[in-house]
């Protein structure tokens, strides 16, 4: 007979098998994520949907898809719009369109008004994000649990840190991310245990 424990370990070992470790690492991550948020299951669905009808609708603008970089990330029902748009038309545009998209609590219109980010900049940003991350996850004033609970995004240095924290969380997460190279400023966009 077959126990709980045999099947498991064949499971990994059979993503090892087929080089499927990253994905398997990656996939044990998420669930972790998913276990240990404060948001309900129905409310994640509700952000992650959120944020592919925003970017459906931003595709489906084409003067802003064409001439902007913006991106839509909502946590909690709290929505961020970050990136750059040429104009402070644009960037409205881009609030304006985000707004009719479904129910926003509150919404953070960080769009800066220049010209959209070069990829190079981008990379950078994705990299301050990760070390972040990983700074959060092995700091000894903010536990790994917490650290799963905070989204960062990374925009031309800023960094906008989500999640829902109380305020002993959303200090040391602030204060992480400020001393991590390359940081320009963090904006904490916390929403605390409860809110919703």
């Amino acid at each position: 007979m077959i126990t709980r424990q045999s099947t498991l370990i064949l499971i990994v070992l059979l993503g090892l098998l087929q080089g499927c470790a990253t994905a398997l690492v990656g996939g044990v991550a998420a669930g972790t994520a998913v276990v240990t948020d404060r948001r309900s299951m129905d409310t994640m669905v509700d952000d992650e949907g959120f944020e592919l009808n925003a970017l459906k609708a931003m595709f489906q603008d084409k003067t802003l898809y064409n001439t902007s970089h913006v991106n839509v990330t909502s946590y909690n029902q709290i929505v961020l719009l970050s990136g750059e748009a040429p104009s402070n038309d644009l960037r409205q545009r881009a609030e304006r369109l985000i707004r009719g998209l479904g129910t926003i609590r509150k919404l953070h219109n960080q769009i800066t008004i220049a010209a959209p980010s070069a990829m190079s900049s981008r990379a950078s940003d994705t990299l301050i994000t990760a070390h972040i991350k990983t700074a959060m996850l092995i700091s000894s004033s903010l536990s790994p649990v917490s650290a799963s609970r905070v989204k960062v995004i990374t925009e031309n240095g800023t960094v906008f840190l989500m999640g829902i924290l109380n305020a002993t969380e959303s200090d040391a997460a602030v204060e992480i991310a400020r001393n991590v190279g390359g940081v320009q400023r963090v904006v904490p966009v916390f929403d605390e245990p409860g809110a919703l």
